[in-house]
């Protein structure tokens, strides 16, 4: 079912408007640097809903792609004489990380469920693992610091609306991907993966082509965060940079890339400010407790995700509506 009110094209562009005026009216340089990564950090959340909402492929892994592009674009700014040749490194990055996503997939998509699920853990940190000890081209621990980037990605306003024009470009990608026959494909699969085989869809070429797309989508957010940060560390290909993915998808919604990218805001603003309180008072210094409480509140209460279980009420809600018109334009044909 697509998404009604939240796919709603005028709200959408209001929402979309509202953002691009945002730094002509006295913004902090703190609040629209918040909100670059979170325009950054939607993308890699509906990289991964690509797999988990519309495939129902669930990866531990994910973090590898993110990754591969952070360290693609880090590595080559940092060989490269001139920085303004930033497109040709994204190039680079995507082609790299579509080769590791369809090594990735060959290898493992041909077992299922938690196996799946095991094995790109495997490799994610095997991927950590080289980033770590490669340390003539990767930094090792200390990471890549000091990333050259063109000038127009220093100045913070620019950077701000090269960033959400980045988020928009890759949300209607991505929505073009979901609504075309392909994702119609995708979504079948995530129902019943054997009906979609019975009905003569080649299902692991269908997976291998999701997980290629949610892969270049990652890499690119990862580039963007290499841009953004200046700095690449093995931290991009740790699980939690996984987890966090999961966690902004399940926030949001699972199969609703708006969800992603509220689940993105939800997480960063909530890190920010949580971590703010513990040099407030001594209780807030375990505050990644209160950060799972928070989740867990959102879990119980919205069991769909924000995005979705809002989305199945207003879709319960209308259904009830029209039930109500029927029976009372019933009743009055009876009266009649």
């Amino acid at each position: 079912m697509r998404e009604r009110i939240f796919n709603n094209k005028w709200l959408l562009a209001a929402v979309l408007v509202l953002l691009a005026i945002l730094p002509f009216v006295g913004t902090s340089q703190f609040l629209m640097l918040m909100l670059i990564q979170v325009f950054i950090l939607a993308v890699y959340g509906m990289s991964y809903d690509l797999l988990l909402g519309y495939t129902g492929i669930v990866s531990f892994g994910h973090a590898i792609f993110f990754g591969t592009g952070a360290y693609s674009v880090g590595i080559l700014l940092t060989k490269m004489e001139n920085p303004n040749l930033l497109f040709v490194a994204f190039l680079i990055a995507i082609v790299f990380s579509a080769v590791v996503a369809l090594l990735l997939g060959v290898l493992s998509l041909r077992v299922k469920d938690v196996y799946f699920s095991m094995i790109t853990l495997a490799f994610a940190e095997l991927f950590f693992i080289v980033a770590e000890k490669w340390s003539s081209l990767t930094g090792g621990n200390d990471g890549i610091p000091y990333i050259r980037v063109p000038e127009l990605f220093r100045e913070r306003v620019s950077l701000y609306f090269i960033a959400l024009g980045f988020l928009v470009v890759m949300f209607l990608f991505l929505r073009r991907v979901v609504d075309s026959p392909l994702g119609r494909v995708l979504q079948a699969i995530r129902e019943n993966e054997r009906r979609a085989e019975s009905l003569g869809y080649n299902v692991l070429q269908y997976k291998l082509v999701s997980i290629v797309i949610s892969g270049m989508v990652a890499a690119m957010a990862g580039g963007m965060w290499a841009v953004l940060q200046r700095y690449v560390s093995t931290t991009v290909f740790s699980l939690d940079q996984t987890i966090s993915a999961l966690l902004m998808t399940i926030i949001g919604g699972v199969g609703t890339l708006t969800g992603a990218i509220l689940g993105a805001g939800v997480i960063t603003f909530a890190n920010e400010w949580l971590s703010s309180l513990a040099s407030v008072h001594p209780i807030f210094e375990r505050w990644l407790i209160f950060f799972g409480i928070i989740y867990i509140v959102i879990v119980m209460y919205f069991p769909k995700g924000i995005i979705g279980t809002i989305r199945d009420k207003w879709a319960r809600s209308s259904e009830r509506g029209k039930r109500d018109a029927a029976q009372t334009d019933q009743r009055g044909k009876s009266v009649l």
